[in-house]
């Protein structure tokens, strides 16, 4: 009897009985990953608004929205089934829906490829088939490159993989002009390059947690002087591109203000964090990566809509 007392009381929630739906939803929206649903609508808007030029139709704005944060969440749920093996081992994640017993994994599988699957369908039926392609290839590259082959196979995992979370101003831009161009693919490389130095902020503090689950990411790997060095260099190539972005899109004095500022803060807060010890700024670095991402964003909007 005792042993039995003993093993209920560590049974998964998934066989402790009917759960209340609202903490089910909870489970199922925390399988979307909504931090990262936030850079979708922060980075899809204003390039949508510039490739406008004025703010874009209603629906249009809609219908992208929906299609990413279908992609967007279901590639935060297969990642979740994937990862449930390392999620469990890892302080940060181990509370999860999977690998804490909240949702099955085959459910998170299943909920995840649908939510994928269909913002491909979605964006063509209603936006065009250039953003539905963007959508979908970003959804495969990161559940099936980045987490099921990068992420356990080699240091250069977070930036390769930041090819998926840089996907979303393309997709807006696509999903207005029905082509690439120059600006479109400059919006994806500055994203492209401001995440390493904002993602290996963290990284730096779960070091330890990541070496447990033998992921190879670069403190890990190559060191915490290494990573440091290369979070000082993309903050510079970040802080460059943005530059060069103003200028290509003829964007106005807000934005190459906030460019200009914005990325000499961003180059400051990296380099603090290469010369302190330890963890020192590295918590600043990345609230601070995370604030200067959406005002530089926002001032592309202010730019166009106002200032325009």
């Amino acid at each position: 009897m005792a042993r039995a007392h003993s093993e209920a009381k560590v049974a998964p929630a998934s066989m402790a009985g009917p759960r209340r739906w609202t903490g089910v939803a909870r489970d199922y929206f925390i399988l979307t990953k909504p931090t990262i649903i936030l850079l979708l609508l922060i980075t899809t808007v204003p390039a949508m608004v510039l490739a406008e030029r004025g703010w874009p139709d209603g629906w249009l704005v809609v219908a992208t929205l929906i299609g990413g944060i279908l992609a967007a969440g279901g590639a935060g749920a297969v990642n979740m089934y994937l990862d449930r093996d390392i999620d469990a081992i890892m302080r940060r994640t181990r509370s999860r829906p999977v690998p804490a017993g909240r949702v099955e994994a085959r459910h998170a599988l299943t909920f995840g490829c649908t939510m994928g699957l269909s913002s491909g369908v979605w964006l063509y039926l209603t936006v065009n088939a250039l953003s539905a392609a963007l959508a979908l290839a970003a959804f495969l590259f990161y559940t099936t490159i980045y987490t099921a082959y990068l992420k356990r196979t080699t240091v250069h995992n977070t930036v390769i993989g930041g090819a998926a979370g840089a996907a979303p101003p393309l997709i807006g831009w696509t999903a207005v002009t029905g082509e690439l161009g120059l600006e479109g693919v400059l919006l994806f490389l500055l994203v492209f390059y401001w995440q390493p130095p904002h993602f290996w902020a963290l990284a730096l503090a779960m070091a330890e947690d990541y070496r447990a689950a033998r992921i190879p990411m670069m403190p890990v790997v190559l060191g915490e002087h290494e990573t440091k060095r290369q979070m000082v260099l993309y903050a510079g190539m970040t802080a460059a591109l943005s530059l060069i972005f103003g200028v290509i899109a003829d964007l106005g004095l807000v934005y190459l203000g906030v460019a200009s500022f914005g990325g000499l803060g961003f180059i400051w807060y990296s380099v603090q964090v290469y010369r302190g010890q330890g963890l020192e700024g590295t918590r600043a670095m990345f609230r601070y990566s995370t604030s200067y991402l959406a005002v530089l964003f926002a001032a592309i909007v202010i730019d166009v809509l106002i200032l325009g």
